[in-house]
């Protein structure tokens, strides 16, 4: 007599088939895609200055920005900005939001209300696999009067329903000797 499989088993088999064929079919994220996403990042940080100087709603912007590009709300970031000494790591949305526009009553000033008219990025280098990517370097924000300020960074991404989202920013200025 031949011996059958329970169909329970047949099930999950496929199941698992199925979900290893996915899996290996996987594009695995570009570098050019993490380029892209810091592209636009640096762009939205320009835009929300632009806005902030031309008297628009900064706020309505820097929350696009912050909804369009970070992972709030789909799984933990682990942001750590620059100019952050009191409330250094910035869990939630309206934590990362204080420190883009400023809030009374805290040491937020509102980085990307600081005038910004361009952002330059250099990777040091660029990690990406199907799922998430990893860049580290130094990126350039030009200020009002054309000067640059130097900024190391580390971002990290990952994929939430097809689209490249922050879940890891620590930025820091660079060391400087004393």
């Amino acid at each position: 007599m031949k011996k059958q499989l329970h169909p329970v088993l047949i099930a999950a088999f496929g199941l698992a088939l199925a979900a290893f064929a996915t899996s290996a079919a996987a594009e695995p994220i570009s570098e050019q895609t993490v380029i892209d996403a810091q592209k636009t990042w640096g762009e939205g940080i320009v835009a929300i200055a632009k806005v902030h100087a031309d008297g628009g709603d900064y706020t309505a912007r820097a929350t696009e920005h912050i909804n369009d590009l970070y992972a709030y709300g789909e799984t933990n970031v682990m942001f750590k900005p620059t100019m952050a000494a009191e409330d250094q790591f910035r869990e939630t949305f309206d934590e990362a939001l204080s420190y883009f526009i400023g809030q009374d009553g805290t040491e937020d000033k509102g980085f990307a209300i600081s005038g910004w008219t361009n952002v330059r990025w250099e990777s040091n280098g660029i990690y990406t696999n199907d799922a998430s990517a990893v860049a580290m370097g130094n990126y350039y924000f030009t200020g009002p009067d054309g000067n640059e300020t130097k900024v190391e960074y580390t971002f990290g991404y990952v994929l939430v329903d097809g689209d490249l989202k922050i879940n890891l920013h620590h930025s820091s200025l660079p060391y400087s000797p004393e």
